[in-house]
């Protein structure tokens, strides 16, 4: 069987890349996913009680790109959606990110309407302000509401999540946690806030099932294709391939010199409760006592019906494969950045390798990102060939 391209890795990206490629330029396209689901982690099934559940944690999809929501839009209805999240704080549940509602149920009445105050005379009403920006404010009055904030909702939250301090993290990540100057409890704000009806497996099948892709799920890579290093050439079953491999995994491990990069991963407890509901919302944070971070129960992000309810319990942690836990994150140390730059660098001399995704490209992407990512991808590549 011949193919044009291969892909590896049935995930979001992955499975962008192979539909456009199937549909738009009608080539065979062989997809091979190491798992034996495909969906990558944004991944659902049922539970043994029937409660629809995201086996990797919750994926909450929102986007201010309406491209990406029409391209998805045609393998999918949808269940509209807004996320909320509510913080323990100091015994009490308290909107996150902190807006003017939560300071209101943290300080006393006179204080938290002065702080209300001055967060709207500084900012201005709606402004959304990263946390380590409000803590470099010179007014007394902000320093003391940015101090509590950092201590209670964020500084033992993010080490926990990240394993380090604040400060030793990117900006990139760290400023995906503002203060909200207004009463609006959503956790985002993009237009489109939504999960797919039936499930994001269903989705990224319905992707998948194009004419022209072959999938194999519990296939590695290395069980099909292999990279000649000696050559620099590609060889699927044994046979020269010349066509476009897109590879979505970690990227380290197509490389046989250097020091594998670092991830954070996670680690999740799930249980079925019998009663109808177990909290307010979607999902609660638990920023510093308890060993997880956060709390998450599905009915509320799917709307299903149930007589019983289904959560799951995260905790953070560093990935060690031979536990069997998965990669979730990458980090944006420096040192993690050089390794990252140097393994692309020995990967150069595959011309017709495009590492694609979070974990290839050693990116943090939120969903509607990878999307957006992979069709900008797909763009580039399919240029040559429309042209030719």
């Amino acid at each position: 069987m011949s193919y044009q391209a291969i892909v590896i890795g049935a995930g979001l990206s992955g499975a962008v890349m192979a539909e456009r490629m199937a549909s738009q330029l009608g080539w065979r396209v062989l997809v091979l996913e190491q798992r034996d689901h495909l969906a990558g982690n944004c991944f659902d099934e049922q539970d043994q009680a029937g409660v629809l559940i995201h086996r990797y944690g919750p994926h909450l999809f929102h986007t201010d790109k309406p491209e990406v929501a029409a391209y998805l839009s045609q393998f999918t209805a949808w269940h509209d959606y807004q996320h909320r999240v509510l913080s323990r704080i100091d015994g009490q549940l308290v909107p996150l990110p902190f807006n003017l509602t939560s300071i209101e149920r943290c300080f006393l009445a006179d204080k938290a309407q002065a702080m209300s105050t001055a967060l709207v005379s500084r900012f201005g009403d709606g402004a959304r302000v990263p946390i380590l920006m409000l803590r470099q404010e010179a007014d007394p009055l902000l320093g003391e509401l940015a101090e509590f904030i950092y201590q209670k909702a964020f500084v033992n939250y993010t080490s926990k999540q990240w394993g380090m301090a604040p400060e030793a993290i990117s900006q990139e990540v760290t400023a995906r946690v503002p203060v909200v100057v207004s009463r609006d409890d959503r956790y985002f704000t993009d237009p489109f806030q939504a999960v797919p009806q039936a499930g994001y497996s269903a989705m990224v099948a319905a992707m998948l099932a194009q004419p022209g892709i072959e999938l194999h799920l519990s296939t590695p890579m290395d069980a099909r294709v292999v990279l000649d290093w000696a050559q620099g050439r590609v060889l699927l079953d044994g046979e020269l391939f010349s066509g476009p491999l897109i590879y979505t995994g970690m990227l380290d491990e197509l490389c046989p010199d250097g020091d594998a990069l670092p991830y954070r991963s996670l680690r999740f407890e799930h249980r079925h409760l019998a009663q109808p509901q177990f909290q307010p919302v979607t999902t609660v944070n638990y920023p510093n006592e308890e060993a997880y971070t956060r709390i998450t129960e599905f009915k509320h992000l799917t709307g299903q019906v149930h007589e019983g309810t289904s959560i799951v319990y995260e905790y953070p942690c560093g990935y060690v494969p031979e536990q069997g836990l998965e990669p979730y994150y990458p980090l944006f140390t420096e040192t993690a950045q050089a390794r990252y730059a140097a393994c692309r660098a020995q990967l150069a001399r595959f011309t017709q390798l495009l590492p694609l995704g979070r974990l290839a490209e050693y990116r943090y992407f939120d969903m509607d990102d990878a999307v957006d990512n992979a069709l900008q991808h797909f763009q580039r590549l399919a240029q040559p060939c429309r042209e030719g």
